[in-house]
């Protein structure tokens, strides 16, 4: 594979779900937009493990676009898709859907883009390709 190549949007997956709770709200009683930057970046570390076991850790959160508010009591779904490989990095797309606790609606709410990578234990970035 070439040091850096593009990945199939076609390979979207769920990884990550989340009920929001009366902790998360702001106070307009709707949630923090930084308790949805924390499951972004969890979601993209789910999808950058799926490319090697190796300590993940987050360098870039890009593009971040709140679409639609997240509501107490929604069923928030992260969908990741990989669209970048390097040879020590991943770039993940984030999609963020949430399911409204009032009427069962799906709708999208949040979409970002976050790079993330591989480390030794020293924290210098390796190829993530090779053993751990």
């Amino acid at each position: 594979m070439p040091e850096h190549s593009t990945i199939s949007p076609a390979d979207r997956r769920l990884s990550l779900r989340i009920v929001t709770m009366p902790k998360d709200t702001n106070q307009y009683g709707t949630i923090f937009g930084g308790v949805i930057l924390s499951s972004i970046d969890q979601a993209g570390f789910v999808e950058a493990r799926r490319h090697g076991v190796h300590r993940w850790v987050t360098v870039a959160l890009d593009r971040v676009e709140f679409k639609q508010p997240v509501q107490l009591g929604d069923v928030v779904s992260f969908y990741t898709t990989t669209t970048r490989l390097g040879t020590r990095s991943v770039t993940v797309k984030v999609e963020v859907e949430a399911e409204r606790y009032t009427t069962g609606a799906t709708v999208s709410v949040t979409e970002a883009s976050i790079t993330l990578v591989s480390v030794d234990a020293e924290g210098k970035p390796i190829p993530f390709r090779t053993a751990e």
